[in-house]
């Protein structure tokens, strides 16, 4: 939401070390956070929105992938054709963050666009995520409407927890710090 491009670098390298300290971790546990990455691409949408910073997240995500599985020893079972629905996933909550953005004020009015942006762009990154995993990896020999819909009852609430921890603490800093700038209380 700045022009400044020296708080746009440093907004960007604040999420893409929040990237860092979470991506690998596709559930919290009592030794790890949630994965930040939705909530990190709907913020860099909102805040930084340079298509450059959408790039260079997506490659370190798929370093950290890459990484984790030839270093790291994680199992490579996510890692199909089905890859590449990760650009749309993380481009539908990039892309919901700058709508929101040019609908954002410091003010209950802009609830229902945030809600908006949120849920849509969480539930559309879904369907590619997921929905891309278990029509295209190949992982499923017989996939089905039916059988999609009730992977989604079981995993879809883990990730919706993930993006909305992540999403409270941004709000919550959000608001914090821009009612504690004077004169810019109604855009930031």
């Amino acid at each position: 939401m700045t022009q400044d491009n020296s708080k746009q670098v440093g907004i960007g390298a604040a999420l893409a070390l929040l990237i860092a300290a979470t991506h690998g971790h596709h559930f919290a546990t009592a030794l790890h956070l949630p994965p930040a990455t939705w909530a990190v691409f709907f913020l860099a949408g909102f805040y930084v929105r340079r298509a450059w910073v959408f790039a260079a997240l997506l490659a370190e995500v798929v370093a950290i992938d890459y990484f984790a599985i030839t270093v790291g020893g994680v199992s490579s079972f996510c890692v199909s054709p089905a890859y590449g629905f990760l650009l749309p996933a993380y481009g539908t909550l990039w892309l919901a963050g700058r709508w929101f953005a040019n609908r954002y004020s410091l003010s209950l009015s802009a609830l229902p666009a945030l809600s908006a942006s949120l849920l849509g762009s969480a539930a559309l990154a879904e369907m590619f995520s997921s929905g891309g995993f278990y029509f295209f990896s190949g992982r499923f020999a017989d996939t089905s409407l039916a059988e999609f819909g009730s992977r989604l009852v079981k995993y879809f609430p883990h990730t919706l927890e993930s993006f909305a921890f992540w999403m409270g603490i941004a709000i919550v800093v959000h608001v914090a710090f821009a009612l504690s700038q004077p004169g810019k209380h109604h855009q930031a």
